[in-house]
């Protein structure tokens, strides 16, 4: 479970910025807090905000970290810049380190992760943990000095193969070290990003063999258009010969490749009975439709035919279940985009009930639906905005819980009116 994430000098962000999932002492909907220790913590965060205020850029922070963590053999390579953007509108934070902070827990482990750098390389590392309730290093780093309390020999060879642009981390893992890869667990399994429904196909491929993920998806089709009544899943697997017969227009340098590649991949596999496989997903949807003779019956329509609503909410679906499943930490971008409010009530309102979130799964999320401050679904602590100067051109996260408000606040007509910022600042013609 996410406790805490915290970065600076990205994007827009250039001073240290924090999203907390601890839970604060009020009292309402106490029901749906992850109990950790003697910590409680948020099932869910939304992030609001206008329109280039900053807000998706929270949600890219965390992706670009995770990805660079937990990628290492195909973004860390010798001479690969670090994928960091600094923040631009003055004339000091590009030669800068931008720097990522998470605190997490993993099988009743708390740890602490952190690195801070710029494009060429690593200026400081670190990792934490307390397997027995007290915090210990693992290893920390400035620059190429690295520092170990455990594990020393092993961890300074390790150390001497690390690269200036490497994560320790990273690398530590790629060699077994056995606590790095424990906590790079959480990074590799527990943390999920929504993704756009061109990726359906390819989800659907992922999930074939999985009856309760179909099942799943065919739940989220169905209410999000009630004229679904079921789904239809056709996976092709075709084996591809060696002696493959290619069309006419395929160039004759790709042929010999493909060919070359599938008689290395038969001379070389141990497994006889290994076949590189070319796999295609049909998938329709089963509506109820009326016969000329005025009776019902089902009739199917490709995915395609479907609205973007539909498909996107099919598309959230594998996260939303894997994240609910597993108690991991699902992040979505424009949470309601192409979807309906009641529609995004009820992804929320999944992670906030303890029937459908037993495992203590998160999801954080950037939205505009305002209905959601109304505070009949989420708590005050669960509430950022996201805003941006008008100056300096700084964006800063904050939480409703910097203000100081009384349970009978109108928090969302307080958001409108811009009592607490974070809103378009525009002047709205009177309609006479």
């Amino acid at each position: 479970m996410l406790i805490e994430f915290s970065f600076k000098n990205y994007r827009s962000f250039r001073d240290e910025t924090v999203l907390s999932m601890e839970a604060t002492r009020i009292g309402t909907f106490k029901g749906c807090l992850i109990a950790y220790n003697n910590m409680k913590l948020l099932p869910g965060a939304a992030i609001l905000g206008k329109n280039g205020g900053g807000k998706s850029n929270v949600i890219r922070a965390f992706w670009l970290a995770v990805q660079f963590i937990k990628n290492a053999q195909r973004t860390q390579h010798e001479k690969a810049e670090v994928p960091v953007i600094p923040f631009a509108l003055n004339d000091y934070s590009a030669t800068e380190p931008t720097e990522f902070s998470f605190i997490y827990t993993l099988d009743n482990i708390k740890y602490w992760y952190s690195f801070a750098a710029t494009r060429d390389k690593i200026f400081s590392e670190s990792l934490y943990y307390a397997p027995k309730g007290q915090k210990a290093m693992v290893f920390s780093r400035k620059g190429q000095k690295f520092t170990f309390t455990a594990d020393k020999a092993r961890r300074k060879l390790i150390g001497e193969t690390v690269a200036k642009n490497q994560l320790f981390f990273s690398v530590a893992c790629t060699m077994n070290d056995v606590v790095c890869s424990s906590a790079m667990k959480w990074f590799r399994d527990k943390v999920y990003f929504s993704r756009d429904y061109s990726d359906i196909p390819r989800q659907l491929l992922e999930y074939s063999s999985d009856p309760n993920m179909l099942k799943a998806i065919t739940t989220y089709a169905k209410a999000a258009d009630f004229g679904i009544e079921d789904m239809q899943f056709e996976i092709n697997s075709n084996e591809i010969d060696s002696d493959i017969v290619f069309p006419s227009d395929v160039p004759e340098g790709i042929k010999a490749a493909l060919q070359q590649f599938l008689q290395i991949l038969e001379e070389t596999s141990n497994n006889s009975e290994v076949r590189l496989k070319m796999n295609e997903v049909k998938a329709a949807a089963l509506h109820f439709g009326l016969n000329r003779d005025g009776n019902s019956a089902r009739y199917s329509l490709d995915l395609a035919d479907e609205s973007d609503g539909t498909r996107k909410f099919i598309a959230l679906a594998p996260a939303i279940e894997s994240a609910l499943s597993n108690g991991g930490i699902l992040l979505i971008d424009e949470i309601e985009k192409e979807l309906h409010p009641i529609l995004v009530e009820y992804v929320v309102a999944k992670f906030q009930s303890k029937k459908t979130n037993p495992n203590g799964a998160q999801v954080v999320f950037t939205t505009h639906n305002t209905e959601l401050l109304n505070m009949e679904l989420l708590r005050k602590d669960q509430l950022y905005f996201a805003d941006k100067g008008r100056e300096d051109g700084v964006s800063e996260l904050y939480s409703i819980s910097d203000f100081s408000t009384r349970t009978t606040d109108n928090i969302r007509k307080g958001y409108l009116l811009g009592k607490y910022g974070a809103t378009p600042n525009v002047e709205i013609e009177e309609v006479l």
